[in-house]
């Protein structure tokens, strides 16, 4: 049986101070730092070796570093005579990394773009009125059951499902006061655990579509082509050819679900044996590993990881 992979790229929640030490030894990954600061001005690399953790976990510095770490580990891994997947994806912020990976977008757009879908997801939403919470251990239709019911006791307060995870994990996500009630309403319904995400910004819901009208704005200005690389995307799980397509599901994609689970399972369809982490921490390897079983799953954690996998990937 021929051997297939695919990478897959983490977002916001997976950043740390100090995340990038496990990777000293690689030229690409300080290179490709220096290149981000200089594109937005801001001395990354001191950000993410010495924090502070909450200016690391400001959304406006998460969203261009986890692009970064990312890309710089992609690079990395060609510059170590890697050969590049057959399909990539990311989860929700990482669909940047992808993109820059599979060729669709320049790294400095890719970074300009963030910055303003960070900005803007800020500015939609006033700290302390939006909030997300993790439902573990019920299934995806009583959770979107409560969703349902709590913007029905409420016309005034939203409530949707925000990230389809993993089997048994999604994230809800809307107003704060909905997001208790069903935080509230998960447990008594018999949920594992049903906490509250140190997320100031409600992702993936409706609260946002004033930030993707102004995403979808700055998107018609910025310059992207046909991926090298199918990727999949968050919105609807199918791979685009098309630029404006593109821009258009990135757009969707502020206010409309992540579907994790289905991306795996699709990529896992396409005949893909094992996949990969491309960057640092291992979260989206955690929710892979309870989608599918069947696929083989590696995590680009350190250098002597991306080392690793040349001899299992090649």
């Amino acid at each position: 049986m021929s051997m297939k992979f695919a990478f897959v790229f983490p977002g916001q929640g997976s950043q740390s101070v100090g995340m990038m030490n496990g990777y000293m030894e690689l030229p690409a990954i300080r290179e490709t730092f220096v290149e981000a600061s200089d594109v937005l001005g801001q001395d990354f690399w001191t950000m993410v070796c010495d924090g502070p953790a909450d200016h690391l976990n400001l959304t406006v510095n998460t969203q261009p570093l986890m692009l970064t770490a990312g890309v710089a580990v992609y690079r990395s891994w060609l510059e170590l005579g890697g050969s590049r997947p057959v399909l990539l994806a990311g989860h929700s912020l990482g669909e940047y990394t992808a993109l820059v990976a599979g060729g669709a977008l320049g790294f400095a757009d890719a970074l300009e773009l963030v910055r303003f879908r960070a900005q803007e997801m800020q500015r939609s939403v006033p700290e302390g009125v939006g909030g997300m919470a993790a439902i573990l251990g019920l299934e995806d239709s009583v959770i979107e059951a409560i969703c349902h019911d709590v913007t029905a006791q409420n016309s005034q307060e939203s409530l949707e499902a925000a990230n389809y995870n993993s089997p048994g994990q999604v994230v809800i996500a809307g107003h704060k006061d909905a997001v208790q009630k069903g935080i509230e309403m998960a447990k008594e319904k018999g949920a594992k655990r049903a906490v509250m995400l140190p997320m100031s910004i409600p992702s993936h819901c409706g609260l946002m579509k004033p930030a993707a009208e102004r995403m979808q704005q700055q998107l018609a200005q910025t310059t992207l082509r046909s991926p090298d690389i199918p990727v999949l995307h968050n919105v609807d799980v199918q791979t685009h050819n098309d630029a404006d397509t593109i821009k258009a599901v990135l757009t969707s994609q502020l206010y409309r679900p992540v579907r994790w689970v289905d991306t795996i399972k699709v990529i896992a369809a396409e005949g893909v044996t094992h996949v990969v982490e491309c960057g640092p921490g291992n979260v989206l390897t955690g929710l892979n590993k309870r989608i599918d079983r069947s696929l083989q799953y590696l995590s680009f954690s350190g250098s002597d990881a991306v080392s690793q996998a040349q001899a299992v990937l090649s």
